[in-house]
């Protein structure tokens, strides 16, 4: 029997992980410091700029490749501002009164989703309004650029070390010295994997043919509501914030919610117009 134990325990020690102790500045230059959560965002930037351009050489689209420089700049200010106020409103234990331009520090992490999220809708809509675009349009062309930015966003997370899970026994669960000796679900790259490589394939695989207006917008939201809404089973909830009721309601899972209504009705409405379109030809 003690011979059993002390195997269970090599076996445990050896499964488990052990966080890497990342450096969160990436270079170092005199008295600059350019930190990873900044380069993930630029990197996320990157990105959408360049799938943008891919997607607007397609004849569907309500914009043409020269439109995304333009396009990049409303997106980035939506994210930037929106993911910080809604950090604010949501999750910051100190208001951004005491310190204004704690806003422009996003290097610094205490970005929301939910708040960029709305802060892109405001932009796209802006940009929809002066450039006489329908907004669904719009959206359903924007949609598939985000979910990379969305990944290294959370790799970020997980650089940063935050945004831990719950004690686990998975043999994958690693080791955040800070917390304790406990293994834990690395939730930041679970959220990774979901919210940015799945998310991204199946809106990319969507949105590859046209589709009836306001689907590849659903699927997005939907999607990215599930993902989220099932990692927050796994990921600790804000100290300060703790479960909202029943002793498992995150306030991720509770902002979560109301994407995947939303998601799901803009699917099942396009879908509804793609049949009547058939039926009345």
């Amino acid at each position: 029997m003690c011979g059993c134990l002390i195997f269970r325990d090599w076996v445990t020690m050896r499964s488990m992980l052990r966080y890497p102790n990342i450096d969160p500045v990436a270079i170092s230059l005199g008295p600059l410091d350019i930190y990873w959560y900044g380069v993930m965002y630029a990197i996320g930037f990157g990105l959408a700029w360049w799938l943008g351009r891919l997607r607007a050489k397609r004849i569907d689209t309500p914009v043409g490749p020269a439109a995304m420089d333009d396009l990049l700049v409303y997106g980035a200010v939506g994210v930037v501002v929106g993911g910080r106020m809604g950090y604010a409103l949501f999750y910051a234990t100190t208001p951004f009164a005491d310190d204004p331009l704690a806003i422009l520090r996003i290097w610094e992490g205490g970005m929301a989703f939910h708040g960029g999220l709305i802060g892109v809708i405001i932009a796209m809509s802006l940009y929809a309004w002066r450039h006489g675009i329908h907004p669904l349009a719009l959206g359903d062309f924007v949609a598939p650029l985000i979910a990379p930015g969305l990944a290294a966003g959370r790799l970020g997370n997980f650089i940063n070390g935050e945004l831990w899970g719950a004690p686990t026994t998975l043999p994958w669960g690693m080791v955040y010295p800070p917390l304790g000796p406990e293994p834990r679900h690395p939730s930041q790259l679970y959220e990774m994997a979901l919210e940015g490589v799945v998310l991204f394939l199946l809106v990319w695989w969507v949105s590859r043919k046209p589709q009836p207006r306001g689907l590849i917008t659903g699927v997005f939201l939907a999607g990215y509501g599930l993902a989220r809404f099932m990692v927050e089973w796994v990921r600790l909830p804000d100290a300060h914030i703790g479960y909202l009721a029943g002793g498992w309601l995150t306030m991720g899972q509770a902002l979560s919610a109301p994407m995947i209504v939303i998601g799901a009705g803009f699917i099942i409405w396009a879908l509804r117009q793609r049949l009547m379109t058939k039926e009345s030809v």
